[in-house]
C-alpha cells in the first residue's frame, strides 16, 4: 500500500478544510449550522431509539404482572402509582374512572354499569391519545431536518454560485481555474446537507416504524383491559 493510500483520509479532511475556508459568510454560516443541526438530530435518534425501547420493556413487564392478577378493579392503589408507565397510566385512568363514576351513582342512589363502562372507555382513550403523543414526540423535530437540510444545502450552493460568478464578471475571467475555487466551495453546503438529511431520513424512519409498533400495541392493551374491565363489572 502506498504512502499515498495511507494518508489519503487526512488529505481529504484538509481538502475539506480548505474549502471551508474558501467560503464565505453566509456558506460558512450555513455549513456549520447544518454540522449543529446533525449533532441535534443523531442526538435526538439516539436518545428516541432507548426511550422506545426502555418504555416496550416496562410495558411488558407491567402487562405480565398484570395478567398474573385474578381481577383488576379492585388491585391496591400501588398499581396506579406507575404513571410513567405507558400500560400503568391507562389502567390508572380507567380504574379511577369506574370508580369515579361509581361514587357518584351511590351519592345518585344508582347503579347504571353501562354509564361506568363508557367512562371508562372515554379514560382510556384519552389516556391513550396522550400515550401515542409521547411516542410520537421530537419526530416532528426530525421529519423537519429530513425536509429542510437539503434545501439549506442548496440555498449555500446557489448563493456560492452565485457569488463565484460575481467573482468571475469583476476579474473577466472565466476559466476553469478562476471557477473552481468558488464553485467547490459552493458545493460544500450541499454535501453538508445531504451528510445530514440522509442518516436522519433512516432514522426517521426507523422510529417511526417503532413508535407505529408501540402504538398498536397500546390500543391492543386498552382494548384488552376494557374487556377485562367489562367482565369483572357484571
Amino acid at each position: 500500500m502506498s504512502a499515498l493510500h495511507l494518508f489519503s483520509p487526512v488529505l481529504a479532511t484538509t481538502n475539506l478544510i480548505e474549502v471551508f475556508a474558501r467560503c464565505d459568510a453566509v456558506g460558512q454560516v450555513i455549513t456549520g449550522g447544518l454540522g449543529v443541526v446533525s449533532i441535534f438530530a443523531w442526538s435526538v435518534m439516539i436518545g428516541k431509539h432507548f426511550e422506545l425501547k426502555r418504555l416496550r420493556e416496562l410495558n411488558h413487564a407491567f402487562e405480565s404482572h398484570l395478567h398474573d392478577q385474578r381481577a383488576v378493579l379492585d388491585l391496591p392503589e400501588s398499581f396506579r402509582n406507575k404513571r410513567s408507565i405507558p400500560y400503568a397510566d391507562l389502567f390508572s385512568d380507567a380504574v379511577e374512572s369506574y370508580w369515579r363514576s361509581a361514587a357518584i351513582e351511590k351519592e345518585k342512589g344508582q347503579t347504571d354499569t353501562r354509564a361506568r363502562l363508557e367512562h371508562t372507555e372515554n379514560a382510556l382513550q384519552r389516556a391513550l391519545s396522550r400515550q401515542t403523543l409521547r411516542y410520537e414526540s421530537s419526530m416532528i423535530f426530525l421529519a423537519t431536518i429530513v425536509t429542510g437540510a437539503p434545501f439549506l444545502g442548496m440555498l449555500g450552493t446557489v448563493w456560492g454560485v452565485m457569488e463565484a460568478f460575481s467573482a468571475v464578471a469583476v476579474q473577466e475571467s472565466a476559466s476553469i481555474k478562476t471557477l473552481a475555487p468558488g464553485v467547490s466551495a459552493a458545493l460544500l453546503t450541499t454535501i453538508a446537507g445531504l451528510l445530514v438529511a440522509i442518516p436522519s431520513v433512516f432514522g426517521y424512519n426507523f422510529l417511526l416504524g417503532k413508535s407505529k409498533q408501540l402504538i398498536t400495541e397500546l390500543e391492543n392493551f386498552a382494548s384488552e383491559l376494557a374487556d377485562r374491565i367489562e367482565l369483572e363489572s357484571k
